[in-house]
C-alpha cells in the first residue's frame, strides 16, 4: 500500500489510526483557516496526498473570504487527488448546492462509509 493520506482537522482518529496500521502515511491538512496542517492549496505534485479525507464544513470559507470549495481544492483536482467528503446523506444534494455541483475525484461519503470507501482507494 504505503499510499499518503491527507487529512483536515477534526477527522477521526479511528479511520486515521485503521489507515496507518493497514500502511498508510497521514499527513495534516488546513483549509487555510484553521492552521492544521499544510494548507490544501499549497500541494504540489512532489507532496501531493493519494487522498483527503474531510469534513463538509472544512470546505466551506468564511462569507467575508469568499473562497469556494472548487478555489479551495483546486490543486488537489489539477493533481488527481481523491477527496472524501464526510457529509450524511440525507445532505447529499444540499452539500452538491454549496460545493457549485459536483467537483472532479470529490466524493460525499456517509461518515459511517468513510471508512469503507477509504480502503476502496488504498487497496
Amino acid at each position: 500500500m504505503g499510499m499518503l493520506v491527507g487529512y483536515m482537522e477534526g477527522t477521526n482518529p479511528e479511520w486515521l489510526t485503521t489507515l496507518q496500521v493497514l500502511g498508510c502515511d497521514t499527513m495534516p491538512l488546513s483549509n487555510g483557516f484553521d492552521g492544521h496542517g499544510l494548507n490544501i492549496q499549497m500541494i504540489t505534485r512532489s507532496n501531493k496526498p493519494d487522498v483527503v479525507l474531510c469534513w463538509l464544513h472544512k470546505l466551506i470559507s468564511p462569507k467575508p473570504i469568499g473562497l469556494s470549495p472548487k478555489e479551495l481544492l483546486h490543486a488537489a483536482i489539477a493533481f488527481n487527488v481523491h477527496v472524501l467528503v464526510a457529509c450524511p446523506a440525507e445532505y447529499h444534494s444540499t452539500a452538491e448546492r454549496i460545493m457549485e455541483g459536483r467537483l472532479e475525484n470529490v466524493r460525499l461519503v456517509e461518515p459511517e462509509e468513510m471508512l469503507k470507501f477509504a480502503k476502496g482507494l488504498i487497496e
